[in-house]
């Protein structure tokens, strides 16, 4: 590789230049990236996104998902499968479930099918509560809503 003055670069030039570049690529795609300037774009400060506008697929944590909410959430569940929290808010109460493992999350969901009801599901988490909080719930968080049918006898009186 030959420099300006006609004469070859040696090792020790070529790395110093790789680790430059290396280290201008991330402050590039920053400005490059960053917005506006003026005291609009200053006083703005971040934006603010939901989960699902931002793409967040991986997992999060309970205090995370819940903060996406607005709840401060209580954790009632510390083990090694899983953890969860409450949050009670004037939209309705919900639990948020985590789990370390995505076959765990599908495992938990096997088990609570007995059970049946609604739940809002993403990667490697669970929100579980009525269909109205979770349908409330959903364009902060993403994922999907999931009615599990349930077994066992119903509510409604057998025919004679």
């Amino acid at each position: 590789m030959r420099n300006r003055g006609g004469g070859t670069r040696g090792a020790g030039a070529r790395r110093r230049a790789a680790i430059v570049a290396g280290l201008a690529a991330p402050l590039l795609l920053t400005t490059a990236c960053g917005g506006g300037t003026g005291p609009a774009a200053a006083s703005s400060g971040p934006p603010k996104i939901s989960a699902a506008e931002a793409g967040v697929v991986a997992p999060a944590k309970v205090e995370v998902i819940a903060g996406l909410t607005g709840c401060q959430v209580k954790i009632r569940t510390e083990a090694d499968e899983l953890r969860e929290g409450v949050c009670r808010t004037k939209h309705g109460d919900y639990l948020v479930t985590t789990f370390p493992k995505e076959k765990l999350k599908r495992d938990w969901l096997d088990a609570a099918a007995v059970y049946g009801g609604t739940y809002l599901v993403g990667t490697r988490w669970v929100v579980s509560a009525e269909p109205a909080v979770l349908e409330r719930l959903r364009p902060r968080l993403g994922g999907r809503i999931e009615r599990l049918s349930g077994i066992g006898p119903s509510a409604a009186p057998a025919s004679p």
